[in-house]
């Protein structure tokens, strides 16, 4: 879409949206002088500090300073990026957007299509007449609306039952076949899932992409997964997400479990921060995108060997997309599903308290593996543990390394020789190469200096890993989509000793990001001024930050009433007043 086009669609919204009957639909208001008041729906509050102007049309919190249009309130409610918020607003007030069409484009809405044919197909078949899946998920403790909500289906245990639905729809079963739902043997085709409990999975647009199937009774495998196809990657997407992103990020926080039924589970139980990997170990993609709703991640997967090497490798991966991460193994139960429903929702939140961070885990982990009794057991734990503490920052290094020597009765000093005696390896300083071909112009979605801004960071993070930290410090970088969605696939790639492989990138991205990647890489060239471009946007993005906060500020301020606390207003005046000073230099 055009920056015009964009740009009229938003104003139209804009003038047929009011913000109080869009924000009262999830929030209840009540009239207080000119404008409304509520209880945020952003933070916990007992007092309402919400603010609503119907004049303005903008929203306001005093508590935790969160405001804009019936847009941005739309972003942040239920977690939606700026196009998704558009197109939510416009399908409730009937105003067509025209998306530009990519390649391929047709083929995918066909297949959507398609799986979401299939899942209301096993729903119904769920729902509608006693079935061995239905019992066998009540058996599990579910109820009717938690089932309804993630639209658990029943694959029955005939042969050809959805294929013989599909055949009567005019489906091309060439079709079924890419998308898993079918499978052929001597030219007869026949259903991939039978007997099983159906769980769709939903990408956070909405989209069905393909079926997990639990078996009942004794068939094999246990769990069976839709293969990949053009619409289903499972690398990039998450279980559930699509349902509990608006909770990761009101409580900013995500529990990360390793199954279907743990999702559920929990999400029943009132813990509905959760998500799960989708049959296999945790990816950069994936931890890319939970870093979009928040930093803070939770690792619950099951208590056996298989769940301790996966929250290993999870940790790391998380770690290196710049999350905050800690590992929780259920005490009473072998996985979160079977201890939620035996010790409740308030057990299972006191446990994530206890949850262990990155390092307390993976020394733990050592412990256990090496006899600290004796002296070759002290030792190979001691380097082992040396390459524990060289992933954390010197402070966090220097809390453990006085730790270590107490249990080990080895000194502080040769410990700490140990984790500085190896020195990482130089970096490496090589150009990525470009894309071939001639890519095009990236479409402008925003003020094209800002675009280049963005464009350039990414730049210049391709160029040399090491601006990525500089670059991860920065608050609200990139604000246009594309971009964004290029730096989150960075993100997850980033490791300190290397540069980011360009084709792994471009794997994890969708058409029209690769397209903006190519044409950056085409057409951007540092030379050896890339320290004194850092400089320049890092200073760009900074005065970009004074002025959307000097904006938001006078907003705020314009809705205070007698009702705001005089500290509040007078904290507020204190920073607007910095802010235009800082500008003024």
């Amino acid at each position: 879409m055009g920056v015009g086009k964009n740009e009229s669609i938003v104003e139209e919204i804009k003038s047929r949206c009011n913000i109080v009957d869009v924000i009262g639909r999830n929030v209840v208001l009540k009239k207080a002088g000119s404008n409304y008041k509520g209880v945020c729906p952003f933070h916990n509050e007992k007092t309402p500090s919400f603010v609503v102007s119907e004049t303005k049309q903008i929203f306001t919190c005093f508590g935790c300073g969160a405001t804009g249009d019936v847009i941005e309130f739309i972003k942040r409610y239920y977690s939606l990026d700026f196009q998704e918020a558009i197109e939510k607003l416009a399908g409730e007030y009937g105003i067509e957007v025209k998306r530009s069409t990519r390649p391929g484009d047709g083929k995918r809405d066909l297949y959507y299509e398609i799986n979401r044919q299939a899942a209301n197909f096993f729903y119904r078949a769920f729902t509608t007449q006693a079935n061995p899946g239905y019992a066998y998920m009540k058996r599990r403790g579910m109820d009717p609306a938690t089932l309804q909500k993630f639209g658990i289906g029943y694959a029955d245990g005939g042969w050809d039952t959805l294929y013989r639905y599909f055949m009567k729809l005019g489906v091309d079963v060439k079709l079924l076949l890419e998308l898993g739902l079918v499978s052929e043997s001597k030219g007869k085709y026949f259903d991939k899932f039978r007997n099983r409990v159906m769980f769709p999975i939903v990408n956070t647009r909405g989209k069905v992409i393909g079926f997990g199937g639990r078996a009942i009774g004794d068939g094999t495998p246990k769990y069976l997964n839709s293969p990949e196809s053009e619409v289903f990657l499972k690398k990039n997407n998450l279980y559930g997400l699509n349902l509990t992103r608006q909770d990761i990020n009101k409580e900013n926080c995500a529990i990360l479990v390793e199954g279907y039924m743990d999702v559920i589970s929990l999400y029943k139980s009132g813990v509905k921060n959760v998500s799960a990997s989708l049959g296999t170990a945790l990816t950069e993609n994936q931890a890319a995108l939970l870093k979009r709703y928040t930093e803070n991640i939770v690792l619950s997967y099951d208590a056996d060997a298989a769940g301790q090497a996966a929250a290993l490798r999870g940790l790391d991966i998380l770690r290196a997309a710049g999350c905050r991460v800690k590992v929780l193994h259920v005490t009473d139960g072998k996985d979160p599903d079977e201890f939620v429903k035996k010790n409740g929702k308030e057990a299972f939140l006191a446990l994530t308290k206890q949850a262990k961070p990155f390092a307390d885990y993976k020394i733990d982990i050592l412990r256990r593996k090496f006899d600290l009794e004796s002296t070759e057991g002290r030792i190979a734990f001691l380097q082992e543990a040396a390459r524990v503490l060289r992933e954390l920052s010197p402070v966090e290094a220097d809390v453990y390394v006085g730790q270590i020597a107490r249990e080990t009765g080895i000194s502080e000093g040769a410990i700490r020789r140990e984790v500085g005696g190896f020195r990482e390896e130089p970096e490496k300083k090589r150009e990525v190469p470009a894309r071939a071909g001639e890519p095009e112009e990236p479409k402008q979605k925003h003020d094209r200096r800002v675009l280049n801004l963005e464009m350039n960071l990414i730049r210049l993070m391709l160029f040399k890993s090491s601006y990525i930290p500089r670059i991860r410090s920065i608050e609200n970088a990139f604000s246009d989509e594309s971009c964004r969605r290029i730096y989150d696939g960075i993100l997850g790639l980033y490791d300190e000793d290397s540069e980011i492989d360009l084709d792994r990138l471009r794997d994890g991205l969708e058409d029209e990001e690769n397209s903006m990647l190519a044409y950056i890489m085409e057409n951007i060239q540092l030379a050896d001024v890339d320290e004194a471009v850092f400089a320049d946007c890092a200073a760009r993005i900074r005065d970009r930050a004074r002025k959307k906060r000097e904006k938001e500020i006078l907003q705020i301020l314009s809705l205070a009433d007698e009702n705001v606390e005089s500290e509040v207003i007078e904290a507020l005046t204190r920073e607007l007043m910095d802010i235009q000073r800082e500008m003024k230099r």
